[in-house]
């Protein structure tokens, strides 16, 4: 049948071709050119036809001029497969937008240096990979090139140096490398560049260094360099580039003082942080419309507050954290009228906190923790957030029970479209949603707004948003009203994102016209957002109808062969309709089957060990509504990865966001482990433990969906943000997860083993708060005499506990050796097992009581921490641990005992040196040892995926089975 189906095609492709030129008002060649590119794509649009005419058919997309085609807008239609080398022949292509269109990748093609009309190019938000061609350099009228969002690799070809008038160049979000090409004698560079306004290289991995890129001729206004590994200094020379409004050059390796920067007098947003910079903090004072201001985590000296703190009447954020800041906070600063935000945490800061007097209106948090302020005197009428935590001032008897002295959830309702009229109104069909506007249900455009640098950092202000609903149902000539903005929040980039959806005028649907027209206004930047929003991007969603639609639009179109095969086309249609209406009764007697009961499909998979999950609190989802909050299960959703499968984060349709892990096809591990996770966490509660909130179990998927847990595992933490994990947090960290466990041990019914705690099990939240993550390998102590259970060994290389790999008899303590090795981590920063040593044995060698310093660790200590290990608290801390570790599990304390331990620890910790060791609960470790066992690691034979630490780890690490070899 394909075979027949391919020789019509090819018939009429012959007939097609030897039609005379007059005939056909589209030029042969390009002609030629779209059969090539529909060739390579499904999903074109439906008014594209394999015998029609581009130019004199009313092409969606298509554009012409005396029979050429001059414009290809073919923006979020759900294009999918690669772009042909043909391509090229659209010799007169002045504009070409295939963005948002997910499944449109491949090779860029060098074919499209031969466009050498071409003005505009935007590929963003596809799949495109490989290299950018060399050959965009042919391309001396582009004005405007965005591959942003794509996943091209390699370096930054010089060629782009020559297009002189280049307006728009976002090369952002790639795993670009390599330096920023610089011209030389004979290879042209960016430097050359000196009317382009917007350099967008940000979240690559670009190297090296700066030097010599910008001169005084730039006209640039957003140089977002941001999240790359560039080195050495700031160049000089950016001080000149006045017509500068966003600079961000922040989490990069830059190093050296700041440049003086006095001549960049419009700039709205600056950007240095986390960084290696030093010297003196830069002189502001003349940025006066300065907006935002971000100098924290670098290495500047001691200093105290700047008088620009108080004088930059328009600063809406100040943050310079771990800044090496030293003296009283001004009051000053509180009074600015734009304030918004200040983030002096981590500083030097002393004396006492002023903000009696009159503050701004506008001040919605203030994050003072961890400096040396004595004292606070706060305005009464001040009710929004303080943070003092880590200051001697929350030892006050006044302040230390008070709200800025502990920690409290972020609970900020930012801002969402209202709906409070459409209250009464009926819910609408899948895939459909409420329209603002007029309360109906109709197919929404979608997709995200992200905005790399807001002037401003207030999320509650409804009158900001409301203004940018306005300019966009404005710009798109949409009905008012119909702009529905939700799921609002700053990312871990410091990005703005905004989820936004798009109702249409009249009807339900938009047509692949006006979806092409709103995805082009948003990808070429023909819209522009209110002035505060900064600088953008947008990633539209695939549009529903269009993905519902998209097999009619195949490479062997129903056209193309119609009239080959019209005599059998009724009989074939109506037995599909026969099929379809058979297959539609038989799917919806499956959901009414699911809706009674979630769980009818339990007994279906061959490894089932019983019935349904008996759940407490956990809800069934349908695999339809997991896939709508991750958008397809979308890459740019992921969060984790590893043998089990992956991690989504998503977002339910009432606004709750979650972790949602996704068993990949041929891993799982079958019913038994799923169904034990989902029926042990449905049953604890704890603010130590993750929560889970339901399952999916159909249509061959296993997924658990927990609650979201936004700050990444212990293990993440500890390798990326270790320096900032001081002993006091560690201890705190400690104590919660010490808590999580404890309640399992000691206080669910029946107790519960864990049987994989490891410091990717323990994720954290925004406030460091620890949560126990990860059932599937758990065991329950019910029915058991001996308090303990016979199993086969599983568990995590370097957490097992060596008696129950000897022996196979599982207790709760089996967990508590584990935790013993998470402890030994928080004191080291180390991996259990890392360049063949075995943490436990390592400082178990090397103990020395007689070390009044570092207690024998001085070379195992982690550097962030080293002044912390010269204390008492610190040597109780690696008794426990090492009590945790002992190799006789009757010698190791319960979970209980660890906890009342900690909380001693913690609590004498803010005095400095901890409670006298004499009186403390835990034994003095002779760190001689015990005559140790055969070492659990050293004959074993290891199953499951390999160990990857915290390094790409997921937030759900999969287990590894053990056995005797």
């Amino acid at each position: 049948m394909e075979a027949a189906t391919r020789r019509a095609l090819l018939l009429l492709l012959l007939v097609a071709s030897s039609v005379p030129a007059g005939f056909c008002q589209t030029n042969v060649q390009d002609v030629s050119a779209i059969q090539s590119l529909m060739s390579e794509w499904t999903n074109y649009p439906s008014t594209w036809s394999w015998s029609g005419d581009p130019c004199s058919g009313n092409w969606d997309g298509i554009m012409c001029s005396n029979g050429r085609i001059t414009s290809l807008r073919l923006s979020s239609v759900n294009l999918q497969g690669t772009l042909s080398d043909s391509i090229g022949q659209l010799t007169q292509l002045s504009f070409l937008d295939l963005s948002f269109n997910f499944d449109l990748g491949g090779p860029l093609p060098a074919s499209i240096g031969n466009l050498v009309q071409l003005t505009t190019l935007i590929v963003a938000g596809c799949s495109f990979n490989g290299g950018i061609p060399k050959e965009l350099g042919n391309l001396l009228k582009m004005s405007f090139l965005a591959l942003n969002s794509n996943q091209f690799t390699g370096t930054i070809p010089s060629s782009l140096g020559l297009l002189s008038e280049l307006f728009w160049l976002d090369l952002a979000d790639n795993n670009l490398t390599g330096q920023v090409p610089i011209s030389t004698t004979t290879t042209p560079g960016l430097d050359l560049l000196v009317n382009t306004k917007h350099f967008h290289f940000n979240k690559n991995q670009l190297s090296g260094t700066l030097t010599g890129l910008f001169n005084s001729k730039m006209t640039l206004i957003h140089i977002l360099f941001d999240s790359n590994r560039f080195t050495g200094p700031i160049p000089p020379e950016i001080g000149n580039v006045s017509s500068l409004q966003v600079l961000r050059l922040d989490r990069n390796g830059l190093e050296g003082p700041v440049p003086n920067m006095t001549n960049l007098v419009s700039i709205n947003e600056l950007n240095l942080a986390s960084n290696k910079l030093n010297g003196s903090l830069p002189d502001l004072s003349t940025m006066n419309v300065l907006n935002v201001v971000d100098l924290g985590n670098n290495q500047f000296n001691p200093s105290v507050a700047p008088d620009w703190f108080t004088t930059l009447t328009n600063l809406t954020s100040l943050s310079v954290s771990n800044g090496g800041l030293v003296g009283e906070v001004p009051a000053a600063l509180f009074t600015l009228p734009q304030l918004q935000e200040v983030v002096l945490s981590k500083n030097r800061h002393n004396g006492t906190l002023d903000m009696s007097g009159s503050i701004s209106k506008r001040l919605q948090s203030v994050d003072l923790s961890t400096n040396n302020i004595f004292e606070a005197n706060v305005n009464p009428d001040y009710k929004k957030a303080l943070v003092l935590i880590g200051n001697p001032a929350c030892q006050d008897e006044k302040l230390k029970d008070g709200p800025y002295c502990i920690t409290q959830e972020q609970n900020v309702i930012t801002y969402r479209t209202s709906m409070d009229r459409c209250a009464s109104a009926n819910s609408c069909p899948s895939s459909q949603n409420q329209n603002p506007a007029t309360c109906g249900c109709a197919y929404a455009y979608s997709g995200k707004m992200t905005f790399r640098a807001p002037f401003f950092k207030d999320l509650t202000d409804s009158d900001t948003f409301q203004e940018l609903e306005t300019s966009i149902s404005t710009t798109l000539k949409l009905r008012a009203g119909s702009v529905y903005l939700y799921n609002v929040q700053f990312n871990n980039d410091s990005y703005l994102e905004v989820q936004m959806e798009l109702f249409p005028t009249s009807g339900t649907v938009f047509n692949t016209s006006e979806v092409t027209f709103m995805g082009t206004l948003f990808s070429n930047q023909i819209f522009k957002p209110p002035a505060k929003f900064g600088p953008y991007f947008f990633i539209g969603d695939q549009y529903v109808p269009f993905i519902v639609d998209g097999g009619k639009n195949s490479k062997f179109s129903t056209g193309a062969i119609a009239g080959i095969a019209a005599g059998g086309g009724v009989l074939v249609i109506a037995l599909i309709l026969v099929a379809l209406f058979a297959l539609r009764q038989k799917r919806r007697n499956q959901e009414l089957k699911v809706q009674a009961n979630p769980f009818a499909s339990w007994g279906t998979m061959q490894k089932d060990s019983g019935g349904a999950p008996q759940l407490k609190g956990a809800r069934f989802f349908s695999f339809d509504e997991l896939k709508a909050c991750t958008e397809n299960f979308s890459d740019s959703y992921e969060i984790g990865a590893g043998g089990y499968g992956k991690v989504y984060k998503g977002t339910l349709v009432d606004g709750i966001r979650v972790a949602i892990k996704r068993a990949q096809s041929g891993s799982m591990q079958g019913a038994p482990e799923f169904k034990n996770e989902i029926e042990l966490l449905s049953r604890v509660h704890h603010r130590n433990l993750v929560s889970l909130i339901g399952f999916c179990f159909e249509q061959g998927e296993q997924m658990l969906v927990y609650e979201y847990v936004a700050g990444g595992t212990l293990r993440e933490n500890l390798v990326v943000r270790g320096s900032y994990l001081d002993w006091k947090k560690r201890l705190r960290i400690t104590l919660g997860s010490a808590r999580g466990l404890a309640y399992l041990h000691e206080l669910a019914d029946p107790p519960i083993i864990h049987r994989d705690i490891k410091s990717t099990n323990i994720l954290l939240d925004e406030n460091l708060k620890a949560k126990v993550a990860d059932f599937g390998l758990s065991k329950l102590l019910a029915d058991t005499e001996k308090g303990h259970v016979s199993t086969q060994v599983k568990g995590t290389l370097g957490y097992l506990d060596p008696e129950y790999y000897m022996t196979q008899q599982l207790s709760e303590k089996s967990d508590v050796y584990s935790f013993g090795v998470v402890m030994l981590e928080m004191v080291s920063g180390r991996q259990p097992i890392e360049k063949g040593k075995y943490i436990v044995r390592e400082v178990r060698q090397v103990l020395d009581p007689a070390d009044r310093d570092y207690y024998g660790l001085r070379a195992i200590v982690d550097p962030a921490i080293r002044d912390a290990a010269r204390t008492v608290g610190f040597r109780r801390y690696v008794q426990l641990a090492m009590q945790c570790v002992d190799e006789s599990a009757a010698a190791r304390p319960a979970m209980g005992t660890v906890v009342k331990e900690v909380e001693a620890m913690l609590l004498n910790e803010p005095d400095g040196d901890g409670a006298n060791s004499a009186g403390s609960s835990a034994t003095e470790f002779d760190g001689a040892g015990r005559g140790a066992p055969p070492h659990p690691y050293s004959d074993v034979e290891i199953t499951g995926s390999s160990y990857a630490g915290g390094e790409g780890a997921s937030d759900y690490m999969p287990y590894f089975e053990v056995k005797p070899k």
